[in-house]
C-alpha cells in the first residue's frame, strides 16, 4: 500500500502531465488557427466622409421595417461589438427580426483630426449620416440606436433634431456624470484634459485602454487568462477569447478637441442633465425630446453605471418612455446568451412596434 506522500506526489504528477498535454495542444491549436473573423454580417458601404464611414446591412427577412434604425457607435472602440461573431451578434439578431439597420464606423482618427469638435461629430457625420439614411429609404424621420457615448451623441443630436427621428433607443449610455458609483465617474473629475490634448493632440487609444483595463484589473488582467489557460485546449473558446482580444486593443485614438469638450464639459461639470451643456452655440434641453424612448442599461455595468443611465427617462419630454434592465454587465449586453434571447428581440419589437411610416410616405428602393 503506497503511503500518502506518495499518493499525492503521484496525483501532483499527473494533473502536471495533463496540463503540459493541454498546453501543448493548445500551442498547436494557436498555431493552426488564422486571424479571427469578426464583423462577418454582410453589409455595404453607402456613404463615407474623411475617416467616417456609413454601412447599410443587407435584409435577412422578406418583411423588413419602412422606418430604418441607425447605430451611433462610441469613439472609443470599434462598432464591431455587435457584430462579434455569427451565433453572437445583436446585429444579425435585429434582421432576423426585420430591422432595417444602418451603423457608422467612425474609423481611426490620426493628427490631421485633432481640432475635430463634438460640432463636427453631432452637427456634421451624424446629421449628413441621418440625411443619408432618410434620403435613401424616403422617410421624413428614422431611428436611432446610440451605444455608450454614441448613446450621448444620439440623445444630444435628438434634441437639437426631434424633427428627423421617430425613435430613440440608448444602451448603457452615460447622462448624468454626477454618480460616484463607477471609478472611471471619480478619476475622471482629477483628468489634466487641457494639459493631455495640448500634448497629444490625438489622444492614443493604448493610453484609454490602459485606463480602463485598470477599472478591473484582476477581471480584466488576470482572471480571464487563467480562465484561457484552463480551456486552451478548446478551440471554439480559444477562438472566442481571440475574438475578444482583438476588439479590446483595436482601440482608436480620440481627437482632441471633442475629447476635450466630452471630458470637461460632461463628465466635469455635469452640464447634460442640468440643461447647461451647449453645441454650436445652442443649449441642448431633454425635454425637446419628444419622441418614444428606450433607455437599456446593464445592472453590473462598470463602466456606465445605472444611476448615470437611469435619469434620462426623468429628464426627457418623452410621453412613451420605457427602461430594460438587463442583469449583466456592459459588454455583457451584447456578447451573452442571455442578452442575445431576451434583450435583442425585446429591443427589435420595440422599434417595430413604433416604426410605421408617415402617412403618404413611400418607401424607397434599396
Amino acid at each position: 500500500m503506497l503511503a500518502p506522500t506518495t499518493l499525492n506526489m503521484q496525483k501532483t504528477m499527473e494533473e502536471a502531465m495533463e496540463v503540459n498535454k493541454k498546453i501543448i495542444k493548445g500551442i498547436d491549436t494557436l498555431l493552426s488557427m488564422k486571424d479571427v473573423e469578426v464583423a462577418v454580417t454582410p453589409k455595404e458601404l453607402v456613404y463615407e466622409e474623411d475617416k467616417m464611414r456609413l454601412f447599410h446591412y443587407l435584409p435577412k427577412v422578406k418583411e423588413v421595417s419602412a422606418v430604418p434604425t441607425l447605430i451611433v457607435y462610441a469613439l472609443v472602440n470599434r462598432q464591431y461589438m455587435m457584430d462579434l461573431q455569427r451565433d453572437r451578434s445583436v446585429i444579425s439578431s435585429w434582421l432576423d427580426h426585420g430591422l432595417d439597420v444602418y451603423i457608422i464606423d467612425w474609423g481611426y482618427p490620426d493628427r490631421t483630426d485633432r481640432y475635430l469638435t463634438m460640432e463636427d461629430y453631432i452637427d456634421g457625420y451624424i446629421d449628413r449620416a441621418v440625411d443619408t439614411v432618410r434620403e435613401r429609404s424616403g422617410q421624413d424621420k428614422i431611428n436611432i440606436l446610440g451605444v455608450c457615448q454614441g448613446g450621448t451623441f444620439s440623445t444630444i443630436y435628438a434634441s437639437l433634431y426631434p424633427e428627423k427621428i421617430k425613435n430613440l433607443v440608448t444602451m448603457v449610455t452615460p447622462i448624468d456624470f454626477s454618480t460616484k458609483d463607477g471609478l472611471l465617474y471619480i478619476w475622471s473629475k482629477h483628468l489634466n484634459i487641457d494639459g493631455m490634448v495640448d500634448t497629444y493632440g490625438v489622444v492614443p487609444g493604448d493610453f484609454m485602454n490602459i485606463g480602463f483595463l485598470m477599472l478591473k484589473p484582476f477581471a480584466l488582467m488576470l482572471d480571464k487568462y487563467m480562465g484561457l489557460l484552463e480551456n486552451l485546449d478548446n478551440p471554439d473558446v480559444v477562438r472566442d477569447f481571440l475574438r475578444m482580444e482583438k476588439w479590446i486593443f483595436d482601440s482608436p485614438g480620440q481627437a482632441g478637441e471633442a475629447f476635450r469638450k466630452f471630458i470637461k464639459e460632461l463628465f466635469q461639470e455635469n452640464r447634460l442633465i442640468q440643461d447647461k451643456f451647449e453645441l454650436g452655440g445652442r443649449k441642448v434641453r431633454l425635454k425637446n425630446i419628444t419622441m418614444p424612448l428606450l433607455n437599456v442599461f446593464a445592472q453590473q455595468d462598470h463602466l456606465v453605471p445605472p444611476a448615470s443611465s437611469i435619469p434620462l427617462n426623468d429628464a426627457v419630454g418623452s410621453q412613451d418612455k420605457e427602461m430594460i434592465s438587463f442583469p449583466g454587465g456592459h459588454i455583457g449586453l451584447y456578447v451573452s446568451s442571455k442578452a442575445q434571447r431576451e434583450v435583442s428581440p425585446a429591443v427589435a419589437k420595440w422599434l417595430n412596434d413604433r416604426s410605421q411610416p408617415e402617412k403618404g410616405k413611400k418607401k424607397t428602393k434599396k
